[in-house]
């Protein structure tokens, strides 16, 4: 799905939301393997992450042509700093109506409201495509972005224990929805 690109100002700064288009391919590839290196709250490991340039140029070329999928890149004063994406649980009629949800930001970018303004212009835009219900899942230890999903309307509905391991930690899964 593709979306117009909008602009505000925010806390001074110039932020731009767009679609990524398969130039951004390389750039988006490196910020993944950085904000995997940032973070234990992601699903994998910086060493972790071996897909080609290509393969993200697909993925993004998927992502635009597919209506059920938003892939939304943020921009602080030309700055790529990272990105929100929803895909929808369309594999059949009767989860049609459900989408999921990711975000991911640099380091340097968040604690700034920058989270909160990109989800609800995502949330926005999966309410017009259709959709009736966001979902995500996040880990219990991300006290912060656990508060934003609850600001914004998420409701906790359920926990997987001992879903991931980070350096000996266990983190238990978080899920949580919101209706539209």
């Amino acid at each position: 799905m593709i979306v117009e690109q909008e602009k505000i100002t925010y806390r001074g700064k110039e932020v731009i939301f767009r679609c990524a288009t398969v130039d951004d391919g390389e750039m988006l590839l490196e910020a993944y393997k950085k904000v995997t290196g940032e973070t234990p709250f992601l699903a994998a490991d910086a060493d972790e992450i071996n897909l080609t340039v290509e393969q993200e140029k697909a993925f993004i070329e998927k992502n635009n042509s597919d209506p059920h999928t938003l892939l939304l890149l943020v921009f602080v004063d030309g700055q790529y700093a990272g990105n929100c994406s929803f895909a929808g649980k369309n594999s059949t009629r009767r989860t049609a109506h459900r989408a999921s949800l990711g975000i991911a930001l640099l380091r340097e970018f968040t604690g700034m409201g920058l989270g909160g303004i990109a989800l609800e212009r995502l949330l926005a835009e999966a309410k017009k495509a259709g959709f009736e219900q966001m979902e995500l899942e996040v880990y219990s230890e991300n006290t912060r972005a656990r508060k934003l999903y609850e600001r914004l309307g998420f409701v906790e509905c359920g926990s997987i224990p001992d879903h991931s391991r980070v350096n000996g930690e266990s983190f238990d899964l978080i899920r949580m929805y919101k209706r539209l």
